[in-house]
């Protein structure tokens, strides 16, 4: 069945709030496992039917913002959602206090996840999680409202992005001039929306007896097994280990396009010659795609067969499509969505292995796993599939770039250096502005600007006083839309560059072990997987160190190639 026939209806909370409590009652009072695992079973399916109409509203919303009826879907399930949260607390209360819950054969995972909802979620904080709701949604609205003029053509923020990246200095520079000027216009918006979400959770971390929004922000991104101390000596070694090979990346990058150094708008501009450009638009790209997932593996060129031809894809940009690109599930149809903005730069093509790699996890563990808590790791876990695909299709980029194969190469190694540490700026920065949130707006600017600093110091803003003043941070969706998300990223980075060195190595064993880890959905916690798939701990000191060295020596390989 295609996407565009799967069949949404809004279920009414009224409906929920005399169904879900009934099957709460009938589970409470189960007095032995079979019963208990039926009524189990049976709640999961109800609520994967919830979670499919939510999906439902929220993929088509994204998709034309401008849509008045999924506007107001997307609105609805906005105000909806924190409501039916209560149940789900009580549903994972009664399935933690279960007194034979040993012999219902579900994965410890649950209960952990279970543990963190009821420590996440009191009624007292409905209306705050429906404010934070609105807050984000008009968040995405804002960046989707952007109309930027330039030399005579109307663009959005995802349409502009090739001429960021023209080979003429004065069009990168005066293309970056026009994205920025959207966001300098747009300042006291951006400043207000992210003031009133940081005041919403602090306030919600304070109702639910936190010191901080951090505490809670861990909670909520179910962090079992590491904890913000190790996350700090992570960034430390980020900074130590990987900030002076980025220097280097940079250097390298300024040589080969004649610079001395390189500016701001210079960043995103790799080679003379242009940077590579992907051989075709959505069509051609999502063919080649589907002859390098069939000669892969007999289960990723089955799944990819399987979104081709049911149109699980939204790819190219278009007026009113909200910015960005992810991969989501529709539970009832044991299926996954992707949704991205095609530009026609390279960057289409990440969405085709890394969104793709998302989804290929997606598929296989929700042909296993019938519970929606743990058919899906927690969100490092799930970076690891999508950003380890990226080096797996090495062997067939040709498909996708023909002569410029070696230039996508080398951007996608230096690529995953480079982000490193940003990520952890976003990181750092979101710690510094819910453990200080009395924080005004131009002082949250003066934090990330100085931050910035330490993380990314080659950043030259000149001719950008905005960006100078630190206003960067207003592009990053998951700084307003997913609080303490980006460490994730860059966690799942050191995973697959070791995944990269595999396959540098001529392991057998590599693939085998990342689609072990796909298979497994959320069935354990994110060191747990890392071990399971032959894995170092990105937390282990040292572990940087050695990463580090092997891809400095690998792209010293890559940059003695000649690219013009």
């Amino acid at each position: 069945m295609k996407f565009s026939e799967f069949k949404y209806e809004r279920i009414d909370f009224e409906d929920i709030r005399r169904e879900y409590p009934a099957l709460l009652r009938k589970l409470e009072e189960c007095d032995d496992p079979v019963s208990f695992r039926k009524i189990f079973d049976d709640i999961n399916k109800y609520r994967a039917h919830i979670y499919t109409m939510h999906t439902l509203a929220s993929v088509r919303h994204t998709i034309d913002t401008s849509d008045k009826f999924y506007d107001e879907e997307n609105e609805y399930w906005d105000d909806t959602s924190p409501l039916i949260q209560e149940y789900e607390t009580q549903f994972f209360r009664i399935c933690i206090d279960c007194p034979f819950r040993d012999r219902l054969e579900i994965p410890e995972t649950f209960f952990m996840l279970g543990e963190n909802s009821l420590k996440a979620f009191s009624p007292k904080i409905i209306e705050d999680l429906q404010e934070e709701n609105r807050l984000t949604t008009e968040y995405g609205k804002l960046k989707a409202s952007a109309k930027i003029e330039f030399k005579g053509e109307i663009y959005n923020l995802a349409s502009i992005g090739p001429l960021l990246n023209d080979s003429d200095r004065q069009t990168r520079k005066e293309a970056a001039q026009a994205v920025t000027k959207f966001y300098e216009d747009n300042e006291e918006k951006f400043d207000e929306i992210y003031d009133k979400l940081v005041k919403v959770r602090d306030r919600m971390a304070k109702k639910l007896g936190y010191r901080t929004f951090t505490e809670l922000g861990y909670i909520r991104m179910n962090r079992f097994d590491y904890d913000e101390e190790m996350v700090a000596n992570y960034r430390k070694q980020v900074r130590e280990d990987i900030v002076p090979i980025v220097s280097k990346i940079h250097k390298a990058q300024a040589r080969r396009i004649g610079l001395d150094k390189l500016e701001y708008y210079d960043m995103g501009y790799e080679f003379r010659s242009g940077n590579p450009k992907p051989i075709g638009e959505e069509k051609v790209l999502v063919d080649a795609a589907l002859k390098m997932y069939t000669e892969m593996s007999p289960e990723t060129g089955e799944y990819f067969k399987m979104m081709a031809e049911n149109e699980l894809f939204d790819l190219t940009t278009k007026p009113n499509k909200e910015m960005g690109g992810y991969c989501t599930e529709i539970l009832d149809y044991k299926v996954p969505f992707i949704f991205s903005n095609f530009n026609g730069d390279e960057g289409d093509v990440n969405v085709l292995t890394h969104e793709a790699g998302h989804g290929l996890q997606c598929y296989l563990s929700l042909k296993e796993i019938s519970i929606p808590d743990i058919a899906f790791p927690t969100l490092e876990t799930c970076e690891i599939h999508s950003m380890s695909m990226e080096f797996f299709a090495f062997p067939w980029l040709d498909l996708f770039f023909g002569k410029d194969t070696a230039k996508y190469k080398l951007l996608q190694l230096s690529g995953t250096l480079k982000f490193l540490p940003y990520g952890c700026l976003v990181d750092h920065f979101q710690h510094e502005v819910y453990n200080h949130p009395e924080m005004t707006p131009e002082e949250r600017k003066q934090c990330w600007r100085a931050l910035e600093k330490q993380y990314n110091p080659d950043t030259d803003y000149r001719d950008f006083p905005l960006l100078e003043r630190g206003g960067f941070f207003y592009r990053q969706g998951h700084i307003f839309q997913s609080p303490f998300y980006y460490i994730d990223y860059t966690l799942a980075q050191v995973c697959a560059l070791q995944f990269y060195k595999r396959m540098l190595d001529e392991d057998p064993k590599a693939f085998e072990d990342y689609l072990k880890i796909c298979r497994i959905g959320g069935q354990y916690s994110f060191l747990k997987v890392v071990e399971m798939a032959g894995l170092t701990s990105p937390f282990r000191d040292g572990c940087l160190k050695g990463v580090a060295a092997t891809m400095d020596k690998e792209l010293d390989r890559m940059n003695e190639l000649s690219y013009d």
